[in-house]
């Protein structure tokens, strides 16, 4: 059986915390600041943590990660 490849485009975007939950980061930061109000920027800076059910999904894409 060869090894399994990490997919190198989910690897780029995400990353793994101390504790082992995966670490995203937030869309809608690309264009069109004017429209969203300073709260909503700032937040957006922020990351956060995968919720549950695309864990199982990213495992077998980040496998060795």
């Amino acid at each position: 059986m060869p090894k399994m490849k990490t997919h190198r485009g989910a690897a780029k975007r995400f990353s793994k915390t101390g504790s082992g939950k995966i670490k995203r980061s937030h869309s809608f930061r690309n264009h069109m600041f004017s429209a969203k109000s300073p709260k909503q920027k700032r937040q957006l800076r922020r990351s956060t943590t995968m919720a549950p059910g695309d864990v199982r999904r990213l495992k077998q894409l980040l496998a060795y990660l």
